[in-house]
């Protein structure tokens, strides 16, 4: 007779359910599935079998796109600034270290305890003799990574995988005016690739790297050349492994990414500082200005930023091996440039490659 009655509310007013909750709910999930798809895709390439091309339709890219990468990202940064305590250090990035394979012998501070958070630890630097600057071949690889396409750029495309394309305009965007920059005079009726080479009997290659997380995340100038402008894409920060990059056409085209164009004693050079998943922070050591992965941006957009001024004729000169930026994490370097007809790359496909060894040479 004292019981107290139990009033319930209709479950509608408990729980909402909202577009966003079905979107994350739904587009998490299938990310989750896409990286075992991915991790199915690297066994057979380990035993050698030959994976074919099977690119996302239009409502997967849609829907891994709904995912809110770019808030995660921010969220993985602010976490990783925390400070762990003392004691909590070695555990921490000793699970790091086991997980992805890091050469902590190559690190200026060997000493875990040294790094105050994850972040520092992603961004450690190297001892001076780790990585010996090739001084004999013309470029060298800005970066530790492995190579996952090179060679001649046909047609206006460039393949970000063996047979998985991006268009070349698209990812660079449009041409800088010839006022700022080395670029040809080309007139506009000639295609977008032939309006960069500004030297005739020259042509355009290209080079992709991916950075993976155990690898050693600052970039260097990849030869002698001068700087000249930056043009900066806010994008998302889908990942760029290279099972997502095979699934995905223009995937760097998608993304957030830092371009940095000038020339060298050949013509046009371009280096490209690719986003991805948890790496929303691209880094340029000279550019104070720059600003990625923030939380207001308008789809489609770029903003550019010339370093020649009033008081700089010429831009930024860079030395090859030069400190140029970093990453928080791990992402993707991609190379465009010109060089004479007899240039040839020292690579294969595939192939794991350490700052300072030689991309190519003439």
């Amino acid at each position: 007779t004292d019981r107290k009655k139990l009033h319930t509310a209709p479950v509608g007013q408990v729980f909402r359910l909202r577009p966003f909750h079905v979107l994350v709910a739904t587009g998490g999930g299938y990310a989750g599935y896409r990286k075992y798809e991915d991790y199915k895709l690297q066994q057979l390439e380990k035993r050698g079998i030959e994976v074919p091309v099977k690119l996302a339709s239009e409502w997967e890219v849609a829907l891994y796109k709904s995912v809110p990468t770019r808030l995660l990202s921010r969220a993985w940064g602010r976490l990783n600034q925390v400070e762990l305590p003392t004691w909590l250090r070695k555990p921490v990035y000793s699970l790091y270290i086991w997980t992805f394979g890091v050469n902590m012998k190559e690190a200026a501070v060997e000493d875990l305890h040294h790094y105050r958070n994850l972040s520092e630890f992603f961004r450690r630097k190297l001892k001076p003799q780790a990585r010996p600057v090739c001084c004999v071949h013309s470029v060298i690889s800005p970066s530790d990574g492995k190579i996952l396409n090179f060679g001649q750029v046909k047609n206006c495309e460039v393949e970000q995988v063996k047979g998985v394309t991006y268009s070349l305009e698209s990812f660079l965007g449009p041409r800088i005016s010839t006022e700022e920059t080395h670029f040809s005079q080309a007139p506009a009726g000639n295609s977008f690739q032939k309006q960069l080479v500004t030297k005739e009997g020259n042509e355009l290659y290209h080079c992709v790297i991916y950075l993976a997380p155990g690898d050693y995340h600052c970039f260097h100038s990849p030869t002698d050349w001068t700087v000249s402008h930056r043009r900066h894409f806010p994008g998302s920060l889908m990942s760029v492994n290279p099972g997502v990059a095979r699934w995905i056409k223009e995937l760097f085209c998608h993304n957030e990414r830092v371009v940095l164009t000038g020339d060298w004693k050949h013509g046009f050079f371009s280096l490209t500082a690719v986003g991805a998943t948890n790496v929303g922070s691209i880094r340029i050591y000279f550019d104070q200005d720059l600003h990625t992965n923030s939380p207001s941006y308008s789809k489609g957009s770029y903003n550019d930023f010339s370093f020649i001024s009033n008081n700089n004729k010429e831009g930024i000169p860079m030395r090859k091996g030069e400190h140029l930026g970093e990453f928080n994490l791990g992402s993707t370097i991609v190379l465009i440039f010109e060089a004479p007809k007899d240039f040839r790359f020292n690579l294969k496909a595939g192939q794991k490659i350490r700052f300072g060894e030689a991309l190519g040479s003439l």
